[in-house]
């Protein structure tokens, strides 16, 4: 379990730089060291800018983090948070807890959605499956690349959504909302699954913080697209 302790800024003299130890194996890039603690570079970006990770800039302004440093972060046990996938979530698991968390009669859609025609109704759950599809994904992305390049196809299958929204003239708060009842059992299932399946503190929390922070980039495309129609 990482123990950040508070959050003042890092020592203004910093960890010593490549060049002061003379050792250029011991320093690792932004995109390393979050791949070796398996969080999103955005994420280690801010724990560097608040002082919880110690890091060394470059003259070219690129950050470094000791090797040594991110290494005691890490849980003794492992490196690596197990898969979503290797914990039981997919897809069929979200759509299942969606449906169990908002019951027909409460879901704020509902009236809209029966005013559709069924084939409509079946495209706007695909593209519901599709995005939790790519959102998984998005999490158990093994380096940075495949990361971004799975956050960007979710964003842009909400897009598609807010996009199919706009031309059925949705009012932009019931779009929102239409959304948003997709966004809360997707962070509730993994909230259960990390707790069920014992992933520790600082697993279970980046697993949360990543997947708001994600669903947060879908919600920006989903409304772009609707108020562009």
């Amino acid at each position: 379990m990482i123990s950040f302790g508070d959050d003042r800024p890092p020592d203004p003299q910093g960890p010593q730089s490549p060049a002061a130890t003379g050792d250029e194996t011991d320093w690792l890039t932004l995109g390393e060291a979050g791949r070796l603690l398996g969080v999103a570079p955005e994420t280690l970006r801010r724990w560097s800018d608040r002082g919880r990770v110690p890091s060394f800039v470059t003259v070219g302004g690129h950050r470094r983090f000791s090797r040594q440093a991110i290494l005691k972060l890490l849980p003794s046990d492992r490196e690596r948070r197990p898969r979503l996938a290797q914990l039981g979530t997919s897809p069929a698991r979200m759509t299942r807890a969606y449906r169990l968390a908002l019951p027909t009669e409460r879901r704020p859609m509902a009236d809209w959605l029966s005013r559709l025609e069924p084939e409509q109704v079946s495209q706007f759950r695909h593209l519901g499956g599709a995005i939790a599809e790519s959102l998984l994904a998005h999490l158990d992305a093994d380096d940075p690349e495949t990361a971004l390049a799975r956050l960007q196809e979710a964003s842009a299958l909400a897009a598609d959504y807010g996009l199919r929204c706009g031309r059925l003239e949705l009012p932009l708060s019931e779009a929102v909302a239409a959304f948003l009842r997709f966004r809360g059992p997707f962070i509730d299932e993994l909230a259960r699954t990390a707790r069920q399946r014992g992933l520790d503190t600082r697993e279970a929390t980046e697993l949360l913080v990543e997947a708001q922070d994600a669903c947060d980039r879908l919600l920006l495309a989903f409304i772009e697209a609707w108020q562009h129609e």
